[in-house]
Parts: structure tokens; C-alpha cells; sequence
């Protein structure tokens, strides 16, 4: 289990980052994306219980959210759930270089990784999965969603054979478990493999969802 109170806090071509680095020989990146008003710290009560070979890296998002916080869109109107492939490919493309830049920089290989995020981290995971399929080993979608746009990659079966982890809550009110649901099935159609974890909370992770989520990533 790495130590979480063993982490760094450091500036990166204009990111701010939080690492954890592992001494592993086998060692694996995993990109930690967090939420809408989240920033690089939102993301380590998920971390916890990770297999110690897992170099983990948290980017702080790079613009300011309305009500405090940072986002991984510039602000909007219209509903938080009506997030696009249009609003989110940007970040994407940016996490990407970010990953490119950080990993020759640490000389680590991130030639492909692994990726956790919640709710905004969460959708956003999924359009990287399905743009770069052949970067994105495990994605984990927590209490998130897989946004509108993709339908035209969903047909191309871009996720073929890779396998998600999807966490959701009954009684979320901030994105639906229809919505999760829904998501399910468009992954599915992309050709993904689905490990589905549903739990009686709220827009959070449940204990039991936590430790399946362990499960998911300790190979």
C-alpha cells in the first residue's frame, strides 16, 4: 500500500501536481483526475489501498470553477451533467501532453496508464479512453458519466476487449444512476468489459464500492 503522507507537491510546465512516486521495478503510472471544484488533493481518500506499484500523478485542473475550486472546463451555463465531447476533448489532449512531458521528465514509462476519476474526472476518463484507446490501459469511473458526442466512436468499438470499473449511487443527485446506467450500456456497445459496483449513497463512493475498487486494480 503506498504511503500517502509520502507525497510531493510540484510545479510542471505550468500544472501543479500532486506525486507519488513508487521505488517499484514494475512500476505503473495511474492519472488521478478529480471532480468539478476539486483540485490536486480531492482525489487520495480513492488512492488509498492502491498496490504500491502504481507512480501516481494528480493535476490540478487548469481553470477556476464558478463556486470555488477548479474545473476542467471553463465556465458554463446549462446543466453540470450536459458535459460533451466538445467541452472536454481540450482537457484531454492537454492530460495527454502532461503525461507525455511528466514521464520523460521522471523517465518513467507511460507508454500506457492507468486512470481513476470522480464525477467531471470521471467523464472526462472516459472521453480519454475512447480518444486513445491505445494509451488507456484500466479507466475508473467514479460517480460520473460518459458524456454526449461519442456516439460515432461508440460504433467504431474503440474499447474493445478493455476493462472499466463504473461506481455509482442510488441516490445521487448530482449525476443520475439512470445516467450511469445509460453510460454502462455505451461502453458495452464500444466493446468494453464492465465491472459495475452499485451502492445506497449518495454522490460519493461507498465502502463496499471502495474495496471493489481495490480489487479492480491489483493486478
Amino acid at each position: 500500500m503506498p504511503d500517502l503522507n509520502n507525497m510531493s507537491l510540484l510545479s510542471f510546465n505550468d500544472w501543479t501536481l500532486r506525486i507519488r512516486e513508487s521505488t517499484h521495478q514494475a512500476l505503473r503510472l495511474m492519472l488521478l483526475i478529480h471532480g468539478h471544484t476539486g483540485d490536486e488533493n480531492s482525489m487520495w481518500v480513492f488512492a488509498r489501498g492502491m498496490p504500491d506499484h502504481y507512480w501516481m500523478v494528480a493535476p490540478r485542473a487548469p481553470d477556476s470553477a464558478e463556486s470555488g475550486g477548479y474545473s476542467w472546463h471553463p465556465p458554463q451555463t446549462g446543466n453540470y451533467d450536459q458535459l460533451s465531447l466538445e467541452t472536454l476533448e481540450s482537457a484531454a489532449q492537454a492530460l495527454i501532453r502532461l503525461v507525455d512531458e511528466y514521464s520523460a521528465s521522471a523517465k518513467i514509462d507511460a507508454s500506457t496508464f492507468d486512470v481513476m476519476g470522480f464525477s467531471q474526472g470521471a467523464a472526462l476518463s472516459s472521453v480519454l479512453a475512447f480518444l486513445y484507446p491505445q494509451r488507456i490501459r484500466k479507466p475508473a469511473l467514479l460517480a460520473g458519466f460518459v458524456p454526449a458526442g461519442l456516439e460515432e466512436l461508440v460504433t467504431q468499438r474503440p474499447l474493445e476487449g478493455k476493462q472499466f470499473f463504473v461506481a455509482h449511487g442510488t441516490k445521487d443527485e448530482t449525476v443520475s444512476v439512470d445516467r450511469a446506467r445509460a453510460s454502462i450500456a455505451l461502453l458495452e456497445q464500444a466493446g468494453a468489459h464492465v465491472t459495475y459496483c452499485e451502492d445506497e449513497v449518495g454522490h460519493k463512493v461507498s465502502v463496499t464500492c471502495l474495496r471493489a475498487l481495490q480489487k479492480f486494480f491489483a493486478d
